[in-house]
């Protein structure tokens, strides 16, 4: 899709907006796990997470070929919407942002800070990508999809920074929303020629793309029922379903109850705070304690936006 060169202009775009983020290995993530632990920290961009980075080669790309765009709208429950404003905000152009009834009180406040006009439709992040390509359509902006070459290339620079600041790692767990994270990660480490093992991570509560991988096709969803809403898709896409058949192992499935337990690990282990899908590749690597022992072992935190009402309703039961 990319080659190396291109990745590494798209982190030199990245870089002007704010610097890499950190990779550690945690000592007490390492004893709970019985493994290596290096931790990706995207919780520490400018957003709070990954998606940041693919707003900004998005927007780069858009403003230098096609100037006379009005604006864009796109669907998010959080972290896209994020982005998109953070960039647009960085290169003038508006964004319109749809998101479903319900969504995070804290990703709505922080996508109105960032500028973004903010709609709310629909009961799921699908019936809202739906009424935003409608919008687009009735008021002449650019829909901005959640998957797109544009911002999987921005997105794969963290997986660049990760391969490049770690040692080699035997495998490593990306959770998986519509895509462009694992997607990211997958052609990372194919350009730098890696034997990495990528892993996928989905929630039992929205399998779509679990079930679409051992299936060898799409397979839509009639809910996607956890409380991770950064992996709650109904719908995947389908050239992001070809990489990940291509370039992943597998694709684990975790409980919200795993997810709530990763969370809590990684507070007491390393002080950091994850929302559900970020700390779902933790949960997976958990998981498969035996698959992963003794091995050197890497894991997102692809973002931090947890609602602290949702934290302490899910994470801490209400204590």
């Amino acid at each position: 899709m990319f080659t190396l060169a291109e990745l590494e202009a798209a982190a030199h775009l990245v870089h002007a907006a704010f610097p890499a983020t950190p990779s550690y290995a945690w000592p007490l993530l390492a004893a709970r796990a019985g493994a290596e632990v290096w931790v990706k920290h995207e919780n520490h961009t400018p957003t709070g997470a990954f998606k940041v980075r693919g707003g900004v080669t998005y927007m780069d790309r858009l403003r230098r070929d096609r100037p006379q765009v009005r604006g864009i709208v796109s669907a998010t429950r959080g972290n896209h919407g994020q982005s998109l404003a953070y960039a647009g905000g960085r290169a003038g152009v508006a964004v319109t942002i749809v998101v479903p009834h319900g969504n995070s009180v804290e990703k709505n406040a922080a996508m109105r800070a960032q500028g973004a006009r903010l709609i709310e439709h629909g009961e799921d992040f699908d019936a809202a990508r739906v009424n935003a390509r409608a919008l687009a359509e009735a008021e002449g902006l650019e829909f901005a999809p959640s998957f797109h070459p544009d911002l999987v290339v921005g997105v794969a620079t963290w997986a660049l920074e990760l391969f490049r600041t770690a040692p080699a790692l035997d495998l490593l767990y990306v959770p998986i929303g519509l895509g462009s994270g694992i997607c990211g990660a997958i052609m990372a480490r194919d350009l730098l020629g890696l034997k990495t093992e990528i892993v996928g991570v989905q929630s039992t509560g929205a399998p779509a793309y679990a079930l679409s991988f051992a299936a060898g096709h799409v397979v839509e969803i009639p809910r996607a029922d956890t409380k991770a809403d950064g992996v709650a898709t109904r719908q995947p896409d389908a050239g992001a379903l070809a990489i990940i058949r291509q370039g992943a192992s597998r694709i684990v499935t975790v409980t919200d109850d795993e997810v709530a337990a990763a969370i809590r690990a990684y507070w007491t282990d390393t002080h950091n705070l994850a929302e559900g899908a970020g700390a779902a590749p933790l949960a997976a690597l958990l998981q498969e304690r035996a698959v992963v022992a003794g091995r050197r072992c890497g894991v997102v935190l692809c973002g931090g936006n947890i609602d602290l009402a949702l934290f302490r309703e899910w994470v801490l039961e209400g204590k």
